[in-house]
């Protein structure tokens, strides 16, 4: 031992000193990037402040926010896992990173390890003229014929669903259920059949939550990208859940081949690719475009995350904000009552939730309030001029607050008031630079007429089939990131059956 030492103890000063350097070069480069911006001084070597990110980062965004908030500037730094990063507050300076999503400055990742959590077929990462191909194609996914179709199945699951929950609530009345896993499940339920409708069976759904659900558990890991890791999981599992929506896109092909009306989303979307292919072969045109089933399961596995999450966390907030304020859910039951009748056997129809201007003012409310995705991580693929005094240094990771930006210009903005949408205020159109829970510029969100329809169409059957009251506790409807935001309690509440007999739709 005393040779192994006696051998190696001239270089172990040289060993020191070399860490010590690269220790000090982390240092003098995240200084030189974060200049005069407020932040930490000192960061811990390579990892930076990626803890507390993991194990708090409600906690540590705040902070980011409240510093960002305490300058001029409206955003502030940080750094993590050897990426600087750039918190941006100002809603100016958001549009302006929304406004320049291309090859030479920002680049959507959708979480800071994105491309490799997500895959190559995503998307999120288009750019230019492909990119605009691409939405005018999912475009019909989301007409007015095609809502109409999701909504008699959204209505159809969510019944099912709450009659579960009622169930679960019968077995123990004095002792409230937690229902964000439950409304996940529902959501989960609700996306794979509106989206790829009949293409999985019973197997095939067992094996795509299980999946989910690895994705949903790395996304807010380590990414350590090693057997037995989260982070792991998540990627195969995303993996294995782009194959399965590939083969749903090939049955639905073969469907729409055979001019079969559509009763899902990939159907609506293959009708429409085979439309555009077979008008440019009567104008003796070339194939006007060349998608593999991957590639398209890739980007059905985008509509999935967005509307799983997203919508989950809608959901919750929607019931904490009515049960805090009954002036508002009474409004609520009363509008949907003109329309609908929980008595009846009568489906609620898109045509009625299009009348209830007051359901979808207090849906649009509650997104504004509890933005579900609080912020929406781009990578800098070069220099970037924010402001006058500042450039964005080369892959940093850039987050721009949608949730911060929700607390700016609009009146009372930390007050829960869905009047300020309605024709009579019309804040939606005075602050409409501030509403950005579905983003802006060219990756604004494709699917909002479905997400506010969904939570409309769950708002208007809930308050009218059921009777609930939150389950209050110290700091239950604190934020918590999962990693959308959600109650901190998972929203515990107390449920009862309110009609006489449950709708047979």
């Amino acid at each position: 031992m005393a040779s192994i030492w006696i051998m190696i103890s001239p270089w172990t000063p040289y060993l020191f000193s070399f860490i010590a350097l690269i220790l000090l070069l982390e240092q003098i480069f995240y200084l030189k990037k974060k200049r005069f911006l407020p932040g930490p001084s000192l960061v811990f070597p390579f990892f930076g402040n990626v803890f507390p990110l993991v194990t708090n980062p409600t906690k540590f965004w705040d902070l980011q926010s409240a510093l960002a908030k305490s300058t001029r500037h409206g955003f502030s730094a940080n750094y993590t896992i050897g990426k600087f990063i750039l918190y941006i507050h100002s809603t100016d300076l958001s549009h302006k990173v929304f406004a320049n999503v291309r090859p030479d400055a920002f680049h959507l990742i959708g979480h800071p390890f994105g491309k490799k959590l997500f895959g190559e077929h995503n998307l999120i990462y288009l750019f230019g003229q492909e990119h605009k191909d691409l939405r005018r194609r999912i475009a019909p996914n989301f007409t007015p014929k095609a809502l109409a179709t999701y909504t008699d199945i959204q209505q159809r699951i969510i019944i099912k669903h709450f009659k579960s929950w009622l169930d679960e609530a019968s077995k123990s009345p004095s002792t409230p259920i937690p229902l964000r896993l439950l409304c996940r499940d529902m959501n989960l339920d609700t996306s794979q059949i509106v989206f790829v409708g009949p293409y999985l069976n019973e197997e095939s759904r067992r094996r795509f939550n299980v999946d989910y659900n690895y994705f949903n558990v790395g996304l807010m890991k380590l990414p350590v990208d090693l057997p037995g890791f989260a982070f792991r999981n998540a990627r195969l599992g995303v993996g294995r859940l782009v194959e399965t929506l590939s083969v749903c896109v090939e049955q639905s092909l073969n469907k729409m081949k055979s001019e079969e009306q559509p009763t899902c989303l990939i159907d609506f979307w293959m009708q429409e690719n085979l439309r555009e292919i077979n008008e440019a072969k009567k104008n003796g045109l070339t194939k006007p475009f060349e998608y593999s089933n991957k590639e398209l399961g890739g980007y059905l596995f985008d509509f999935l995350f967005a509307a799983q999450d997203a919508s989950t966390s809608a959901l919750l907030w929607a019931l904490v904000l009515l049960d805090s304020h009954q002036n508002v859910l009474e409004k609520v039951r009363e509008e949907v009552a003109k329309f609908w009748s929980s008595e009846s056997d009568q489906p609620l129809t898109a045509d009625m939730l299009r009348e209830m201007k007051y359901l979808e003012a207090v849906a649009r409310e509650i997104i504004r309030i509890r933005a579900p995705a609080t912020m929406v991580p781009h990578i800098a693929g070069e220099e970037f001029r924010l402001t006058e005094d500042y450039v964005i240094p080369k892959g940093t990771i850039v987050f721009p607050s949608v949730f911060d930006s929700s607390f700016q210009g609009f009146t009372e903005p930390e007050k829960f008031d869905p009047d300020r949408f309605m024709e009579e205020r019309q804040e939606d159109r005075v602050y409409k630079k501030n509403f950005l829970a579905f983003g802006a510029g060219p990756h604004a969100c494709v699917g909002q007429k479905y997400a506010i329809n969904h939570l409309m169409l769950f708002i208007a059957m809930f308050t009218a089939l059921i009777d609930f009251k939150r389950h209050k506790t110290n700091g239950c409807d604190d934020i918590s990131y999962i990693p959308t935001i959600a109650p901190k309690d998972d929203c515990k509440v107390f449920l009862s059956q309110r009609c006489t007999r449950f709708p047979s739709l």
